[in-house]
């Protein structure tokens, strides 16, 4: 039988050979999982050693501080959301992102952004606002203005829809249900935001 010494002792050696990519993706997967699971507050440089299985000398050769470990975490791990939905209606292509939105906020990778954005202070909030804003934030709101310019092209939608306002409606209704109302958003309350909330907005005046 293989001793629990010597186990421990042949992982330590093996996670020491990583060199290059290897090891750096293992360091930021590993910054993720702790900013998934503990927070902003709870991450540390030595926990993410410890879960990328390397010594905390090899994260700080790499990234300075927590911020700059962060900041790449992110932009190596932020959810996709594929190509823009064209399922033939509006309701139908605003309930595909959604999910869509739904899946990508409670992914490892999605709680990690949302830690970041609710615990940070405004000065630490300034180092990942490129990366969230876009990797995260644009790309969504660009997903939108498609559905909701289509659906005016169809004639389904208002002509002055096509706005700022309304394109923020989907992702701050979902965070700050999410945040606030502990909402994991069940399919159920996505229709009837959709149904309850965006058709009746989107729709043009006499339908």
């Amino acid at each position: 039988m293989v001793s629990s010494s010597w186990a421990a002792a042949h992982t330590q050696a093996a996670a020491s050979r990583r060199r290059g990519a290897v090891l750096e993706r293992a360091i930021l997967d590993a910054a993720l999982e702790q900013l998934s699971t503990v927070g902003w507050n709870g991450l540390t440089m030595e926990g993410v050693a410890a879960g990328a299985q390397t010594g905390k000398a090899a994260v700080y050769r790499r990234w300075p501080s927590k911020e700059d470990l962060v900041a790449d975490a992110l932009r190596a791990g932020l959810p996709r959301f594929g190509a823009v939905p064209d399922l033939g209606g509006v309701r139908e292509d605003l309930l595909d992102l959604c999910r869509r939105a739904r899946d990508a906020m409670f992914s490892p990778s999605g709680f990690a952004v949302r830690s970041v954005i609710h615990e940070c202070d405004t000065a630490q909030a300034e180092h990942f606002h490129t990366v969230i804003f876009e990797g995260v934030i644009e790309p969504t709101l660009e997903m939108l203005r498609e559905v909701i310019e289509r659906g005016i092209e169809r004639g389904e939608v208002r002509a002055d829809a096509a706005n700022g306002f309304v394109f923020d409606v989907i992702p701050a209704m979902m965070m700050y249900r999410s945040k606030v109302c502990a909402s994991e958003w069940p399919d159920v309350d996505l229709e009837a935001m959709v149904d309850q909330l965006m058709v009746p907005l989107l729709r043009r005046s006499g339908d």
